[in-house]
């Protein structure tokens, strides 16, 4: 009709992965994102191109201004200098502890405390064929290494040979075995990594949960670490979506509460063992939970349908023979098999029934059909 809705206001947040989970706080005061990679706000369209400037200027790695190499006698420094300077141009001065290097008028190319004392007196600078100015100090203490050339200075390179490099390696080699944990103590095995499942591994990158408020500025970051994030659902339609993590080999729910800074995620319901059997799916595509917690489930890109039920009380007496105790209750596994052949789509709980679509049928699956 006559109304007219117009943006007003536009703020841009950016990152380098998709987020897995993203929500607005029911009172618009904040945001929560789940994702590998960090989401930063961008002030406007000149501070992003600034930012993506700054960036190539990082990416972009810088020729060091000098190398340099050493002996246990002296220590030879190679500039490369620009094709009109001449002989005259250039001035080298040393004292015992101190160098600096000009060329023409300009500020010292090179100036700083050394971070040995040399024989000053005996260090002398050559101009290459190559146009690069060549300088040779003398050690006044022949011997020790120096780790770096000009106290504080990281804009050289040190540039190690062949011999220097064989030399480092034997004088570490006591420290090192050819056989794998050689002296295992017996009581403390080593972890045998051949024994680990495939399902047992993580992404080497660790999601992080971020909170931003309403002038999307940071409030909150939790590493998970290696709590893989699996699912989000809409338990209470009041409150943000939940997610769910895997902790070890299960599956733990988390409800955000955006009015209890104290207590801003809760756990709310732990789904035993899902962390580690949909690990083991590997042509998993959709995951979800009931809202009531009853059960969790799955689905695989074609037909198949897994259902695991929280573990409920049972009517009859059953032992566990091995430990000779008494069971309780047990969780069910049901698997359902689609009649289609059609890629699933799309896949929704609700307490009583399981929704999933494909793309020429809606199926129907009735899971607590007592409800």
């Amino acid at each position: 009709g006559d109304h007219r809705y117009e943006i007003f206001k536009r703020r841009v947040l950016q990152g380098k992965s998709v987020p897995h989970y993203a929500a607005i706080e029911p009172s618009g005061d904040g945001l929560m994102i789940v994702s590998y990679k960090p989401f930063k706000f961008v002030q406007d369209e000149d501070d992003k191109v600034e930012e993506n400037d700054n960036a190539k200027a990082t990416n972009e790695k810088k020729d060091p201004l000098y190398y340099w190499q050493q002996t246990e006698d002296d220590v030879t420094i190679t500039v490369h200098i620009p094709q009109d300077v001449t002989k005259d141009d250039i001035k080298v001065r040393f004292s015992p502890d101190n160098i600096c290097v000009t060329l023409k008028d300009q500020p010292p190319l090179m100036e700083g405390k050394l971070y040995s004392s040399v024989d000053h007196e005996s260090c002398t600078w050559i101009i290459r064929e190559n146009k690069s100015l060549e300088i040779s100090l003398i050690k006044k203490n022949e011997g020790p290494r120096w780790p770096e050339l000009i106290v504080g200075d990281t804009r050289g390179e040190f540039i190690m040979d062949s011999s220097q490099c064989s030399e480092i390696t034997e004088s570490l080699m006591h420290l090192t075995s050819e056989v794998m944990n050689p002296n295992p103590e017996k009581e403390n095995p080593p972890c045998n990594a051949q024994e680990l499942e495939e399902c047992d591994a993580f992404l080497e990158d660790s999601a992080s949960l971020c909170r931003f408020d309403g002038d999307l500025k940071v409030t909150h970051v939790i590493n998970l670490g290696s709590n893989q994030y699996l699912f989000s659902v809409v338990v209470d339609p009041r409150e943000m979506p939940c997610f769910c993590l895997r902790h070890d080999v299960d599956a733990l729910l988390w409800q955000p509460h955006s009015d209890q800074p104290e207590n801003m995620w809760e756990h709310i319901a732990t789904f035993n063992a899902l962390g580690y059997v949909q690990a083991s799916k590997q042509d998993k595509k959709f995951m979800a939970c009931a809202p009531d917690y009853s059960y969790a489930a799955l689905c695989e890109c074609l037909r198949r349908v897994f259902i695991y039920r929280q573990p409920t009380p049972l009517s009859t007496v059953l032992y566990n023979r091995k430990e000779g105790r008494q069971v309780g209750q047990v969780a069910k596994q049901l698997v359902a098999t689609l009649e289609a052949n059609d890629p699933i789509l799309g896949f929704q709980a609700t307490s009583e029934r399981l929704f999933v679509l494909t793309t020429k049928t809606l199926f129907l699956i009735k899971v607590n059909p007592g409800n």
